[in-house]
C-alpha cells in the first residue's frame, strides 16, 4: 500500500479510502466486518463514513456497524484513520441538521457514541451551510479539538470560494482549518478542476474524490451489459447518463481493453495521477470489489495515455486542461 499525507497535515493515510456507505443498506454487518478486516490486511488505514449513512433518520446505521467492528479490539481502532461527517438531518426537530454550534456539539457526541471511540480523526462538513457564520463553525470545532474529541477537520461538496472563505476565517483565528475536501470527481465529472482543485492545492487541502467511477458508468458498464452481467449502471438515472455519454464510454472501454486493464481500475488510476488528489473513495459492496480496486495502485499512466483520456473525456471549459479563469477566458 502507498501512503501520503492528508493535505498539508502530518497525518499519513492510504492512497485508497474505504467508503462505508453500503454497510447496512447493501452489505450485511458480517460482510462489512470482513471487508474492513481485509482493508487492514491490505494496508488501507483510511475509513470514511457519515452519521446519515444507512439512510434511516437518526439511527446512524453505518456508524453503528463500524463501532461494533472497532469494539472487537485487536488494534482495529488504533490502526484506522477514522473520518465521519455531519450536516444531514438526524431528526425532525430544529437544530438536528446543518452546522450550528449546537448541532456540531450534539452530532459529534452522538457519532462518538455510535462509533465506540473517544475521538474522531477527521470530522467533515458534509455540505456547506450558507446560513451559519464561519466564526460560529470554527469556534464550535475548536472546542471539539480542545476537548480531544476531534483531531482534524474537512469539508465536502464545497465550491472553491467556500474553501477560501473557510481557510481565511480559520487563519484569522490562528486555527489550522481544513485539511481535506471531499468532492465528486471522476473522468465524467471534472468540474472541480476549474476552481476547487486549484484552491485546494493553494491552501494545502487534500482532495478526496467520491464516486470515482460515476455510479458504475466507468466500471465497464457496456461490456457487462453485453455479457449479461449485473451492473450498478442500469437504474433509470444512470441509464439516462449512460445514453448521454455512450460514445465516450464506448471509446473508454475500448481504450482500457487496448491497455489491458479493467475500466474500473483505469478510472481510479487516473484519479491517483491527478495533482492534489490524496485518495479516491472506494465503496465496495463485496470483498471481491474491495480486492479488485487494489489493482489501480499498480497502474502507471504515461503522458500519452493521460492525453488520450483527456480526448475521450475533455476537461471542462473550452480551453482544455486549464484552471479558471483561463479555462474559459483568455
Amino acid at each position: 500500500m502507498e501512503y501520503t499525507h492528508l493535505g498539508r497535515s502530518g497525518l499519513s493515510v492510504s492512497r485508497l479510502v474505504l467508503g462505508t456507505m453500503n454497510f447496512g443498506p447493501e452489505t450485511s454487518e458480517e460482510d462489512s466486518f470482513g471487508i474492513m478486516d481485509a482493508a487492514h490486511e491490505h494496508g488501507i488505514n483510511f475509513f470514511d463514513t457519515a452519521n446519515v449513512y444507512g439512510w434511516r433518520k437518526g439511527e446512524g446505521v453505518t456508524e453503528n456497524i463500524v463501532g461494533r467492528w472497532f469494539a472487537q479490539g485487536g488494534g482495529r481502532r488504533e490502526r484506522t484513520v477514522l473520518a465521519t461527517k455531519l450536516y444531514g438531518s438526524m431528526g425532525d426537530w430544529p437544530n438536528e441538521t446543518f452546522l450550528s454550534a449546537l448541532n456540531i456539539r450534539r452530532a459529534a457526541d452522538a457519532s462518538l457514541k455510535r462509533l465506540r471511540t473517544d475521538y474522531i480523526d477527521l470530522y467533515q462538513m458534509h455540505h456547506v451551510d450558507r446560513r451559519t457564520p464561519w466564526d460560529e463553525i470554527w469556534e464550535a470545532f475548536s472546542v471539539l479539538r480542545q476537548q480531544g474529541k476531534v483531531l482534524y477537520f474537512g469539508s465536502s461538496n464545497f465550491a472553491g470560494w467556500h474553501l477560501a472563505q473557510a481557510q481565511e476565517a480559520a487563519r484569522a483565528r490562528h486555527f489550522l482549518g481544513l485539511v481535506s475536501e471531499q468532492s465528486i470527481y471522476n473522468l465524467l465529472t471534472r468540474w472541480i478542476e476549474l476552481e476547487v482543485l486549484p484552491a485546494a492545492r493553494e491552501y494545502g487541502i487534500g482532495v478526496i474524490p467520491w464516486s470515482p467511477l460515476h455510479s458504475g458508468l466507468l466500471a465497464g458498464v457496456l461490456r457487462k451489459q453485453r455479457e449479461g452481467g449485473a451492473s450498478r449502471g442500469v437504474d433509470e438515472r444512470s441509464a439516462k447518463r449512460m445514453e448521454r455519454h455512450r460514445d465516450a464510454i464506448e471509446s473508454y472501454e475500448k481504450f482500457a481493453a487496448e491497455l489491458g486493464v479493467d475500466p474500473a481500475d483505469l478510472g481510479i488510476a487516473w484519479l491517483l495521477h491527478q495533482d492534489g488528489v490524496t485518495a479516491p473513495i472506494v465503496g465496495p459492496r463485496t470483498l471481491a470489489q474491495l480486492e479488485g480496486s487494489l489493482r489501480a495502485l499498480e497502474i502507471r499512466l504515461d503522458a500519452d495515455t493521460l492525453t488520450k483520456l483527456d480526448e475521450i473525456f475533455p476537461p471542462p471549459g473550452p480551453n482544455g486542461a486549464k484552471p479558471a479563469p483561463e479555462a474559459y477566458a483568455w
